[in-house]
């Protein structure tokens, strides 16, 4: 397994311990943590987890993002299945052997993942777990909306087999996000395919803010266009609608300034966005207390991303510029 890690002393015990914990054999299990150079108590939690047991190894990662963590994890490995994980993350007992059973019974599959149970640590997180577990809030993302087994297109955490890395490389590291995505693409592009299994779960610690939130959607919606850039294609359609909602608000309100009748249509349109909001609250079995939450959670994640996507479109598709340095810093 491989975790990119970076001031995690609050979590990483509780990740590895969920590893070590695994119905499949300790023996057989490999565990490299990319840190960072983290400068809270991270290192120590892992020395005192080496310590107590060797599969557990530390890796030092001078640049400390993610996909530089990724590529030095599956270098060091010598395994024939290397699963990714977050140090934000913890698995159920049965993951591993679930991710292996499941690869063995697909081989036609390069990679196999499953769904995420969110884990809430105060009420802002509860009222964002129940917008990122919504089709509305996210899209037909089913490692977190859940749903049957099946080919998809991504997955989060996952068991990819050893010789797919040969095949299509490692994580591209001008990727400070959407690295796991554009990894998965390259995969289908390839012409493998990736399965989606609910009984590969794990947990992971939802954002306790929504300014986090909003920061972390921004930022994918920008770096998902520096992937299309890349690739010269729209890798899912999905990532469209956000930011041709934000576009198509942002035009109505400008417009209404010189045709005033439009600013009734913008009206309108955040109306009808309202209602469907609600619609989708309420089918995600929201509790009245937490129902006006969700609906902003709702709004955060689609304005969020959408205003990152435009601010990709503008930098990377009409400008033809690299990201911003402030971009190069990501947020938990």
């Amino acid at each position: 397994m491989v975790i990119p890690c970076f001031n995690e002393e609050l979590y990483i015990g509780n990740c590895l311990s969920s590893i070590f914990n695994q119905d499949y054999p300790l023996e057989l299990i490999q565990v490299f943590v990319a840190d960072g150079r983290s400068n809270d108590s991270t290192r120590s939690v892992l020395s005192s987890w080496h310590e107590r047991w060797e599969g557990v190894h530390m890796l030092d990662n001078p640049d400390r993002h993610t996909p530089q963590a990724l590529n030095l994890g599956i270098q060091a490995s010598d395994s024939d299945v290397v699963i990714i994980l977050g140090a934000h993350a913890e698995v159920f007992p049965d993951y591993i052997s679930n991710c292996v059973k499941v690869l063995n019974d697909h081989p036609e599959v390069a990679c196999v993942g499953g769904i995420l149970d969110h884990v809430n640590e105060n009420r802002s997180a509860e009222i964002i777990a129940k917008a990122m577990s919504s089709p509305f809030g996210v899209g037909n993302v089913r490692f977190r909306t859940g749903g049957q087994p099946g080919y998809v297109d991504t997955v989060a955490f996952g068991a990819y087999r050893r010789e797919v890395f040969k095949k299509v490389g490692l994580f591209d590291t001008d990727l400070v996000r959407n690295q796991d995505d554009e990894f998965n693409y390259r995969i289908l592009a390839g012409g493998d395919k990736i399965w989606f299994d609910p009984s590969i779960r794990s947990k992971y610690f939802v954002r306790s803010s929504f300014e986090k939130l909003f920061k972390q959607y921004r930022q994918y919606g920008y770096w998902k266009v520096f992937v299309n850039m890349k690739h010269k294609t729209v890798t899912t359609v999905r990532q469209l609608v956000p930011a041709i909602f934000v576009f198509t608000l942002l035009s109505l309100a400008l417009l209404g300034f010189v045709f005033p009748v439009l600013w009734s249509v913008f009206a309108g349109a955040m109306v009808m966005w309202f209602l469907v909001a609600m619609v989708a609250a309420m089918a995600a079995k929201t509790s009245s207390a937490l129902l006006g939450g969700v609906v902003l959670a709702f709004f955060a994640l689609h304005v969020s991303y959408g205003l990152g996507y435009l601010e990709g479109i503008v930098r990377f598709a009409i400008l033809r510029l690299k990201p911003r340095s402030s971009r190069l810093e990501t947020t938990r």
